[in-house]
């Protein structure tokens, strides 16, 4: 299974039929930062929305939340408002409504920018889909996979499982990546892994500083970053060890300077 495909299908797992697309089509536009100003590059870092906000926000549903100064406001892909730019507060759509504050007043507004009165729908359960059963032995988990003869012994304090077939294994307090065909393919060294989001790039963080694997478990950053987001479709928010934010994308690519 591809990459976009693998993408595409969580989404469909996290967010009802109708906002799916949206919320998980790969990024047209990417927040781009030069020094302090932020505009939009597409994914050869060529500049396509001028470098003229304070802080930018990354596109869902062709819609981003853009700060200037110390308020924030809505575009959409081609750098119109949406919103005016009137919020002290201001949130990524998600499932078709962003939550905004004005005047004191905290609400949520549709894709349009307009007031929604009904509350957000409850967060649909995901199940996590299962590769095989724990094996526990002595006090220790392994792992047998449904397909196929391969297992894990039961050594580790700790298993999880991630969506695309990985095995996150602890051993006292580290964490190393096993694939589908039971091969250590992280070495149990990470202080902590993190598998929020859309669940194919596991952030994960070492003596202080975080990085991301791909959907296979191999290295897509090196561990360089002080704080890493979850991915939003196909690109994730970092803060630099030097406490700059910006944004990457699905191939480690940085989108500031």
């Amino acid at each position: 299974m591809n990459r976009a495909t693998l993408l595409f299908l969580l989404g469909m797992l996290a967010v009802p039929h109708e906002h799916a697309a949206a919320q998980t089509a790969p990024s047209r536009l990417v927040p781009f930062r030069q020094g302090a100003r932020w505009g939009y590059a597409d994914h050869t870092r060529r500049l396509v929305l001028p470098v003229r906000y304070d802080e930018a926000g990354p596109f869902t549903g062709e819609i981003a939340w853009v700060r200037q100064g110390s308020l924030y406001g809505y575009i959409d892909g081609g750098g119109n408002p949406v919103t005016p730019v009137q919020y002290s507060r201001a949130s990524t759509f998600r499932r078709g409504r962003a939550t905004v504050e004005l005047n004191g007043e905290t609400f949520d507004i549709d894709l349009s920018g307009h007031r929604l009165t009904e509350p957000a729908p409850p967060e649909p359960e995901i199940e996590p889909l299962e590769h095989g059963d724990l094996v526990r032995k002595n006090g220790k988990v392994g792992f047998r996979f449904t397909v196929g003869t391969t297992s894990v012994p039961a050594e580790y304090d700790e298993i999880q499982e991630n969506y695309n077939g990985l095995l996150f294994v602890r051993q006292g307090a580290k964490w190393g990546v096993i694939n589908s065909k039971g091969k250590l393919i992280q070495p149990v060294t990470y202080d902590a892994i993190r598998m929020e989001g859309n669940r194919v790039f596991p952030a994960v963080q070492r003596e202080g500083l975080w990085g991301y694997l791909d959907e296979e478990g191999n290295t897509l950053t090196e561990l360089r970053y002080r704080q890493a987001d979850p991915f939003l479709g196909d690109i994730a928010r970092v803060i630099t060890a030097n406490g700059q934010p910006g944004y990457i994308d699905a191939n480690g690519q940085e989108f500031f300077e």
